[in-house]
Parts: C-alpha cells; structure tokens; sequence
C-alpha cells in the first residue's frame, strides 16, 4: 500500500476566491439562456435578428453557457481534495496525486486568456451600444462586468495551489527527508 503525503489545507481566501470563480459566469451564462429561450434580453428587436440566435445559435449559446460554468467550477479542483488526488472512482487514476503542473499550467494559461479576454470589458459603458435598449445595455453590462475579475481570481488560487502542492525545498537545495 502506497500513501501519498498530505498538503496543507488550502487558505481560506483561496478557497473564497475559487467559490466566487463559480458564481462569476452565472449572470452571463442566465443572460445567454434568455436569449436561447427567445426572449430579446436587452437587445433592440433589430438587433437580436442580427445575431441569429435561432436553430444552431441556440445549441451555440446554451453550450456556451454549459462550457463556461463547467470551466468556472474546476477552480474548485485547486482547493478540493480532488484536485489533490485523483478520486478513486476514475479508472486507472483513481487514487494517484494530481501533478502539480498538471493542474498549474492549464489553469495558469487559463488565467492569462481570460484577463485577455476579459478585462477590456471594463470599458463597457465607454462605447455605444445601438442594438440595444439603454436598459439592456446597462443590465447586460452588470451581468458581463463579473467576468473581468476571472481571471485574476483564477491566477491568485493557482498561485496558492502551486505554492500548497509544490515539493517542500531546504536551505541547501534539496527536498527534506521525511518519514524517519
């Protein structure tokens, strides 16, 4: 029987952060269902024909949702148990340690792309939105400006999962012996 050393518990503020991650896509992911549903959700009625969401569109913008919030919630795996060691439910996996850059690296570039992505949406309010209503715009830019802060939260918990999982270093370089 193998064991596998135990990690120090992830700080709370990690925690915090990656439950946030998850709820940041729900407005967006809401606002896109409406529009999915048929409902115009802020847009002129010119302007939700221009964006063709009807047949494939609707597969596109549900999916999207889908997609967003499933990424949104592997977050979660950097400060759960599971991000740790793979459960044992999953075949040929089960029980093994995440690698470390298993888990940094893509949750990492992730970070980058997203505040890429993201952050000029700050600007939202700074630019004409003549295919929708003024409502709608203001709503839609309420329900979108949580995503700026994806990103950084994602980077900041990577950064904490990083410095929870990475092998423990000694003054002289090498990894401590354990166990004796």
């Amino acid at each position: 029987m193998t064991t596998t050393p135990r990690t120090p518990a992830p700080a709370r503020w990690a925690v915090l952060a990656a439950h946030a991650v998850a709820l940041l896509t729900l407005p967006t992911g809401l606002w896109r269902l409406l529009l999915a549903a048929g409902q115009p959700a802020g847009y002129t009625e010119a302007g939700y024909e221009a964006m063709g969401v009807d047949g494939r569109g609707v597969v596109y913008v549900v999916g999207l949702s889908v997609v967003s919030e499933a990424l949104a919630l592997l977050t979660l795996g950097l400060v759960r148990p599971w991000g740790d060691v793979v459960p044992r439910r999953v075949p040929l996996l089960g029980g093994r340690p995440v690698p470390v850059m298993a888990a940094v690296l893509p949750a990492g570039l992730g970070a980058v792309v997203l505040t890429a992505l993201w952050t000029p949406f700050a600007w939202w309010w700074a630019t004409p939105h003549p295919d929708m209503t003024s409502l709608g715009a203001t709503l839609l830019g309420f329900a979108y400006l949580p995503l700026v802060a994806w990103g950084p939260l994602l980077g900041a918990v990577t950064v904490s999962y990083y410095r929870r999982r990475r092998p423990a270093v000694t003054g002289s370089g090498r990894a401590p012996i354990t166990g004796l």
